[in-house]
């Protein structure tokens, strides 16, 4: 088992607020092919409300896994990893406080998404800077903590790697 880490609830508001900004950033993507399917948009409300000091509930729980089966329902790989990025900012408000490289693309998860929902829906490259200029110092106290993301995980490992070295400085 890992060690534990410490990780207090005013960090997980931080990491969950700025995964939900994440997040927030490409639920247009996932609209445009399901604008009638509000559970990506539902977890990323949830998460910002958590991060503006709501409770950790099991509906914040709920909203993130109705994100996640609305990623595998989604008409396109953009559409999907924009739902995901709404279902990692949900989930951010229950890391877990253990010193494991895993922890590292739950706190990473949203931004890595987005970045690839853009990638993929916009073409767009600058999200992974976008995310590490925009990141608070919850996000990157928490990270130092922890071992480095680990390898594998294709394009989105890829993401969340890039992401986790830029941050750590």
């Amino acid at each position: 088992m890992p060690d534990e880490i410490a990780l207090s609830e005013d960090e997980l508001r931080g990491i969950a607020g700025w995964a939900a900004d994440r997040a927030r950033q490409v639920l247009p993507i996932h609209a445009q092919c399901h604008p009638e399917d509000t559970r990506p948009r539902d977890a990323v409300e949830a998460a910002a409300a958590f991060a503006a000091g709501g409770r950790r509930t099991g509906a914040l729980r709920a909203a993130g896994w109705a994100a996640f089966r609305a990623a595998g329902e989604a008409a396109s790989p953009a559409a999907a990893d924009a739902a995901r990025a709404a279902s990692h900012a949900a989930g951010a408000a229950f890391l877990h406080p253990l010193a494991s490289a895993h922890q590292v693309r739950h706190v990473l998860g949203a931004a890595a998404h987005a970045a690839r929902a853009e990638e993929l829906g916009h073409g767009s490259t600058d999200a992974v800077e976008r995310a590490r200029r925009e990141a608070p110092p919850a996000v990157v106290a928490v990270l130092r903590r922890l071992p480095a993301a680990p390898a594998g995980g294709g394009r989105i490992g890829e993401l969340v790697r890039d992401l986790d070295a830029a941050l750590r400085g």
